[in-house]
């Protein structure tokens, strides 16, 4: 093609000259024809120069363009040959060693597999040693079987004998007898005047108050002893429950651990300027201790509920990795909602556990939450579960129903959980929401009267009493301490709370201080002052609590708008 183009070149170049010769010519043929062709001829041979000057570039370009592809093409052969001599070598190490381990494999199973057999062929052996012994045992013991069925025949045979020998004997003793009978009767009748009928009646009726004059005096001595018995027996039915009833006994404590895997999440949890656990000590109502405690961080709150919000809430938000203020309520909230659901999932699984059925679902998740509330330090779904089994068991001895027994031991203490009328007693407002829930009428009366509060008419009722002061009564079953610290911390909250413009109070720090949150639409910072202030007088006039407490008036005020 390059030759094609120096071709039209030099043919353009001679037109050119040609024309230009031709017009030269044409102007001046007769003067400078001449000067005319030597121009033309000078201007032929610089046109036949540069088309050669430029065929020679041409060629020497593709030479060089050739020349390069050439070596980009080795180059690129030598590196595709290296990669898969490289991949080759590879491979083939892989073969090897995966023909190595497939040797090895073979050589282990070729070795248990001797192991097996050899297992096997020494439980052959065993086994026919363990089968001849049993059948010489067998033949002994048939071989002794058979001299004890001789031996016993050979007695019942000499027995047999003897009773016919000992009824001969009776036989003729008893008609010696008869006839000595008549001759002392007949001797006795002449002696005394009287018939044998008329000494038999005198005999009767001698015997008959000789009995009541001992009837009388027994009967004492049985109902003296009946009620000794039936005290023994009762301490037996007692102990014999609480021996086979035996229950955890856990303390409930104020502090829950909440473990980290390294202490930089610490930080996290902190926040800038401790904004992070503000935020959820505010959002859960407990405090959070963080410390020189290695991979750990304690949730201190009286409240079970609270703390186990807490715990749940931090575990997510760990787990997520994004920790602020949004983020922590956010997470709260749906920690609340969780712990609804797994209220009513605790009440089924106890009632499923205990066999109980046809509870109404209100009483199930009361049950629930009994999970989350203690007495006298005591867990109250444990101490629940542990009376209706004691129950059960006592009910069982004593011939009651069992499945009612139980159920009143479950509920017993069901107005302990119980949001209405807490003014009333927790006996008489768990009988009253049993009632409500159409329980059985010795249920209901079991659950009111376990505190004396009603009169018992029910069998099982007083078996519902026992089996609670047995459960509460059991060696550090219960603290005193705890229960009047929590209700001394319930009775700040409920303070504070009756206050007006006041959301929500949180006692904390042990009670030592309590932090109140205010509707910042009703309570300005003024009236915040004056409330803390309010809150203080009222607890010093009305409760009785040792050093002093901190009373934090808390007012946030938030703007929301949405971008659309």
């Amino acid at each position: 093609m390059s030759e094609t183009i120096y071709i039209v070149l030099a043919i353009a170049a001679l037109a050119v000259g040609f024309v230009l010769g031709r017009l030269l010519a044409g102007k001046a043929r007769q003067d400078h024809e001449a000067d005319a062709k030597a121009r033309a001829q000078q201007l032929l041979q610089e046109a036949e120069q540069q088309a050669n000057r430029i065929r020679d570039e041409r060629i020497q370009q593709s030479k060089d363009k050739f020349r390069n592809l050439k070596q980009e093409f080795e180059q690129e052969s030598r590196r595709q040959k290296q990669a898969l001599e490289q991949e080759l070598t590879e491979r083939r190490a892989t073969v090897v060693e995966q023909e190595q381990s497939i040797k090895q494999l073979t050589q282990t199973t070729q070795k248990q597999l001797e192991q097996i057999q050899r297992k096997e062929k020494e439980l052959d052996i065993a086994r026919e040693k363990i089968e001849t012994q049993a059948q010489q045992q067998r033949e002994r013991l048939d071989a002794q079987d058979e001299k004890r069925r001789q031996t016993l025949e050979n007695q019942l045979a000499k027995l047999e004998q003897r009773e016919r020998e000992v009824e001969e004997e009776l036989e003729t003793t008893r008609h010696d007898l008869g006839e000595k009978q008549r001759l002392v009767q007949q001797q006795l009748e002449a002696i005394s005047g009287l018939t044998a009928s008329e000494a038999r009646e005198q005999l009767v009726e001698s015997l008959k108050n000789e009995a009541q004059i001992q009837a009388s005096s027994y009967i004492k001595d049985v109902v003296a002893q009946a009620k000794l018995t039936a005290t023994k027996d009762a301490k037996k039915v007692v102990l014999e429950t609480i021996q086979r009833t035996a229950a955890e006994h856990a303390i409930e404590n104020c502090v829950s651990i909440f473990n980290i895997e390294s202490d930089d999440v610490k930080g996290k949890i902190i926040g800038r300027e401790g904004r992070n656990i503000r935020a959820l000590e505010a959002a859960t109502g407990v405090e959070i201790i963080v410390d020189d405690t290695p991979e750990a961080i304690i949730i201190s709150g009286f409240d079970p509920v609270r703390r186990e919000v807490a715990r749940l809430s931090l575990h997510l938000l760990v787990k997520d990795g994004r920790i602020h203020p949004a983020r922590i309520e956010e997470i709260v909230a749906k920690t609340r909602k969780n712990i609804d659901e797994e209220i009513v999932e605790i009440g089924e699984k106890t009632i499923i556990d205990l066999g109980i059925h046809g509870l109404h679902p209100e009483l199930i998740k009361m049950v629930g939450r009994m999970r989350f509330r203690s007495s006298y330090g005591q867990n109250l779904l444990q101490h629940s579960r542990e009376v209706a089994n004691l129950c059960a068991t006592m009910a069982a001895e004593l011939g009651l129903n069992v499945k009612h027994a139980k159920r009143a031991g479950l509920l017993h203490d069901i107005g302990k959980v119980s949001t209405e009328e807490p003014e009333l007693p927790h006996a008489i407002l768990g009988m009253e929401m049993a009632k409500k829930y159409k329980e059985h009428p010795d249920v209901v009366n079991a659950i009111g009267a376990h505190h004396d509060e009603i009169e018992m008419t029910a069998m099982i009722s007083p078996l519902v009493q026992a089996c609670d002061a047995i459960s509460g009564s059991r060696p550090g079953a219960r603290r005193e301490m705890m229960e009047s610290y929590i209700k001394r911390l319930k009775q700040l909250e409920e303070t504070a709370v009756s206050f007006d413009g006041v959301l929500q109070c949180y006692a904390i720090q042990a009670g030592r201080e309590l932090r109140v949150m205010v509707n910042a639409d009703n309570v300005t910072d003024d009236r915040a002052q004056e409330l803390s202030y309010e809150i203080s007088q009222k607890i010093e006039k009305e409760m009785q609590y040792p050093g002093q407490i901190k009373i934090t008036v808390i007012r946030e005020m938030r703007a929301v708008a949405y971008a659309k």
